[in-house]
């Protein structure tokens, strides 16, 4: 089997945006005219640059090339232009070739990707979801302790049994910083509301995007503890682990990171480091399928487990299932909401998601097929990137 063609996708997330302004896949076909999918994550350039780099790659590489072969494509393309070295914008073009590989090697033997590495260690996957905004909101939902209440109560009836916020304030180019005591106070709050309406029936998980600095979020994390969340997300910047190993020293709250991250390298330095407990790999930037098991095994050699991130579009979650479905150190998945919206209008079959659980697709492959049609009537036309962050500081 060879491949022989290779499609991209730039895909406008319509509004909300939950999940980013937009998403880019692509599309590598075999001379066995099987298909397979793959997705891209926040590469740091226009999306149509990535798309371009992720045909530029493939021409190269790719084309013509085994897809069963994984591992040497992964260390060829990763050694491109003389780098050997994690790198956010080639990564995710990798992620995307990578998990492609994975479809098309699922498909051509009938069998989920999961039952390739490893079987099916969990029957349905638990499932998290951030308090989003609603369009009748009158306040911001990430500021207001009571309707960030009342909304967690309701996604609680939905089935949930955990939910994510992020009342520390926005992230700048300039953090990090030291919060205010009103910024303190308000997180305090926040969490407190939450945690009264919700009693023990739902973990919460607080988020932050590395706005702090390592005094502000040992200071932060203090406040928390008395309301036991379930970890303590990226509070430092990524750029340095030993930084974030003295706020897991500080706390009794896990430290959870990872979506900004790439290669077993880096994770395997925070590791050593004692930096987390809790690994968010973003399957799309981390180095695709292969590499993030091949972190959630030396995890669970640390007795860390994943929780894979996921703020991207349907392909790239539906990766994170597959390593979710056969890792035994899963902890829980990140949801939008109930992968309802456009996330399933982009899919012939969407995924399954029920009483706050993901059901495991036991389809070939990924389990998932991008509709090309719904696609290509929602191309992105803008200048901003998936995410951005303030340019001033705060």
């Amino acid at each position: 089997m060879r491949i022989t063609d290779v499609q991209t996708f730039v895909v406008g997330n319509p509004p909300p945006h939950f999940g980013g302004r937009y998403w880019v896949f692509v599309k590598l076909t075999t001379d066995h005219a099987i298909s397979g999918w793959g997705e891209a994550y926040s590469i740091p350039f226009h999306p149509h640059i990535a798309a371009q780099m992720i045909e530029d790659v493939c021409q190269r590489y790719v084309i013509g090339q085994d897809p069963f072969k994984i591992e040497r494509l992964w260390r060829v393309i990763y050694s491109s232009g003389y780098t050997q070295h994690p790198d956010l914008s080639l990564m995710g073009v990798l992620s995307a070739i990578e998990m492609a590989c994975w479809d098309i090697v699922g498909k051509e033997l009938n069998r989920p990707v999961y039952e390739l590495l490893g079987g099916q260690v969990h029957e349905r996957l638990r499932t998290y979801t951030y308090l989003y905004p609603e369009p009748s909101d009158q306040t911001d939902v990430y500021m207001d302790p009571d309707l960030a209440a009342t909304r967690a109560v309701a996604y609680v009836k939905q089935g949930f049994t955990a939910v994510k916020f992020d009342p520390a304030g926005a992230y700048s180019a300039f953090d990090p910083r030291q919060l205010s005591l009103e910024a303190l106070t308000r997180s305090e709050k926040f969490v407190k509301t939450v945690r009264q309406a919700v009693g023990d029936s739902c973990d919460l998980l607080f988020g932050t995007h590395g706005q702090l600095t390592t005094s502000s979020a040992v200071r932060l994390a203090r406040r928390l503890e008395r309301y036991d969340p379930l970890w303590f997300e990226e509070p430092v910047p990524p750029e340095n682990m030993e930084e974030m190993a003295k706020v897991a020293r500080a706390t009794s709250i896990p430290i959870a990171t990872g979506e900004r991250l790439t290669t077993k390298y880096e994770f395997a330095r925070l590791l050593k480091l004692g930096a987390a407990s809790i690994l968010q790999m973003a399957l799309g930037r981390v180095g695709g399928i292969l590499e993030a098991k091949k972190i959630a095994g030396m995890a669970e050699a640390h007795y860390a487990q994943i929780a894979p991130h996921m703020y991207c579009g349907p392909i790239a979650g539906a990766a994170d299932i597959q390593l979710s479905t056969c890792s035994p150190n899963f902890l829980i998945q990140e949801s939008i909401q109930t992968w309802g919206g456009f996330h399933a209008q982009l899919l012939k079959t969407p995924i399954r998601w029920e009483e706050g659980y993901i059901l495991p697709p036991t389809g070939p492959g990924l389990g998932v097929e991008l509709d090309e049609e719904v696609a290509a009537q929602h191309p992105y036309s803008g200048k901003l990137l998936h995410l951005e962050m303030q340019d001033r500081p705060l």
